[in-house]
């Protein structure tokens, strides 16, 4: 897959890019809303025999339009949706930087630049796509700005609950720690990716070693506490619990939270490695005991309760 940066104005001749199929949008967290966005725009791809391509944008439009957000938290980072985009097929990425100067793009300028210039010829976007300075720019109108250059399809909403599958609603159940409901509408379990450094290595000492992993700033982590996980480590998978969180019972002035994981018949050195950390199901809250013997039979319990956790469940 090749991925290209642009920004506004990008310096690309449109005669020297192949002809493509491209789905558009942010994509934050590639829900299954947003993939049947992308697998539309791929299969229109594979039909007409052209490039398949996704237009994405980085960072989040809040971070430049509202002042007030200097960070915003992805349910997917940009390196993690890129990875996505990779296993979905996708032969092209345009990762597009969102500044104040495309801001202030007219709706004509922005199709002009980005979809005429870049030699599209299908564009696919989810219904409430909006495009051009203040989204003045949407699928009622993309037929005019297209000027015959480009055909369009609109992908209607996809639902679930009896509500639209959204990005903001996948936030909201990660904060509430509903990591059922955060799979179903991603199609797949949550994921954080990181690498592991050295702790304080207090879990050894008590007979549940464990993991810690630092990871992007970029990630939106899910409610505070302890998870059923299955870790990905040198292409094998384990079981295990996860803690986000403050770690009470040893500290109190942690100011960020932390990740640590505790991998069920896993015995070896992975200190430097890159691991992932899956997330199926929310345990209990952080807490702070009253000692290490508190800790060892909280930690027994949550352990039993992980492993029918996996027994019991289908995925």
């Amino acid at each position: 897959m090749e991925v290209i940066q642009l920004s506004y104005p990008h310096e690309l001749k449109r005669e020297e890019q192949p002809p493509s199929s491209c789905a558009i949008g942010f994509f934050d967290g590639i829900h299954r809303g947003h993939q049947r966005v992308i697998l539309s725009g791929k299969k229109i791809a594979e039909e007409k025999q052209i490039t398949s391509a996704v237009m994405t944008f980085h960072p989040h439009p809040s971070v430049i339009l509202n002042k007030k957000k200097k960070q915003i938290h992805y349910i997917t980072p940009l390196d993690q949706k890129l990875e996505i985009l990779k296993d979905l097929g996708i032969d092209r990425v345009y990762v597009v930087t969102f500044n104040k100067q495309l801001a202030i793009l007219t709706p004509q300028q922005f199709v002009d630049h980005f979809i005429i210039g870049l030699n599209i010829k299908h564009l696919v976007s989810g219904f409430d796509f909006t495009y051009g300075k203040m989204g003045q720019g949407s699928a009622a109108t993309i037929e005019e700005h297209a000027r015959g250059a480009f055909r369009y399809t609109v992908i209607d909403k996809v639902t679930d609950r009896n509500q639209k599958i959204s990005s903001t609603d996948i936030r909201e159940q990660l904060k509430l720690g509903h990591m059922r409901v955060v799979h179903q509408l991603l199609g797949r379990p949550f994921r954080i990716k990181g690498r592991v450094v050295q702790g304080d290595q207090r879990g050894r000492t008590i007979g549940f070693p464990t993991a810690n992993i630092r990871f992007s700033p970029d990630y939106l982590i899910p409610k505070i506490g302890v998870y059923a996980v299955k870790v990905y480590v040198r292409d094998q998978v384990y079981q295990g619990m996860a803690n986000i969180g403050y770690k009470p019972t040893f500290n109190n002035n942690q100011k960020e939270p932390t990740l640590e994981v505790n991998m069920f018949e896993f015995n070896g050195n992975i200190y430097h490695e890159t691991i992932i950390v899956d997330f199926y199901e929310y345990i209990r809250s952080e807490k702070k005991f009253a000692g290490i013997e508190e800790l060892k039979k909280q930690l027994t319990e949550d352990q039993r309760k992980i492993k029918q956790f996996f027994l019991t469940s289908s995925r």
